[in-house]
């Protein structure tokens, strides 16, 4: 139930983040949506892997679940490089977003969301003993950190102005997507990772 939350509410903050990153012109709220839809990917992987870890605890990674790891590390490894060339890009132009004020309402919303999940699924992954559940758990404090950046890319913004805030905050949203990439592809190839 909770991989379900998870994967619904990634879709949803996915389409209001690009939505509104796209229509206010900010890079960093509009790459924090993009991300989600990676997560979405994750997510389902991750949903397949706990219930047939709860029927078959022994098996190894199957076909679907390798190929939802690949899937995703490529769909993060092109987020973070279209993020960078569209910071580095933005950043020489002196880009700076209409506003960031959905930046700071969705992140906030993010990191209430975020701190419950994680709280529920570590609860849940220790109470039965699931090394899948807690390693979810750790995915979903990543991002509780994404959330951070954004916030404070976009408060930045929002109470100074400095239109290079926003490029900032899509680099660091950029570097954990490029980090989430590369646990993504050592996970397909059997590396234990902590997602941390």
């Amino acid at each position: 139930m909770l991989a379900f939350i998870t994967v619904f509410y990634n879709v949803l903050e996915g389409v209001v983040s690009a939505w509104f990153g796209f229509e206010d012109e900010s890079l960093a709220l509009f790459g924090f949506g993009l991300d989600s839809f990676v997560e979405v990917v994750s997510g389902a992987g991750i949903w397949h892997m706990v219930r047939r870890q709860r029927d078959n605890p022994d098996q190894a990674p199957d076909q679907f679940e390798r190929g939802a790891l690949r899937i995703t590390g490529g769909g993060f490894y092109l987020l973070a490089a279209g993020l960078l060339g569209t910071a580095v890009y933005d950043a020489f132009q002196h880009h700076a977003p209409a506003t960031t004020f959905w930046g700071i309402v969705v992140s906030l919303v993010s990191i209430l969301s975020m701190w419950l999940l994680i709280q529920q699924k570590v609860k849940v992954g220790k109470e039965l003993g699931s090394q899948a559940i807690l390693a979810d758990a750790a995915c979903t404090r990543v991002c509780l950190y994404l959330s951070v950046i954004l916030l404070v890319s976009s408060a930045g913004y929002y109470l100074t102005g400095i239109g290079w805030l926003d490029s900032a905050g899509a680099l660091g949203i950029a570097w954990f997507s490029f980090k989430e990439g590369r646990e993504a592809f050592d996970k397909a190839s059997g590396i234990a990772c902590s997602c941390s």
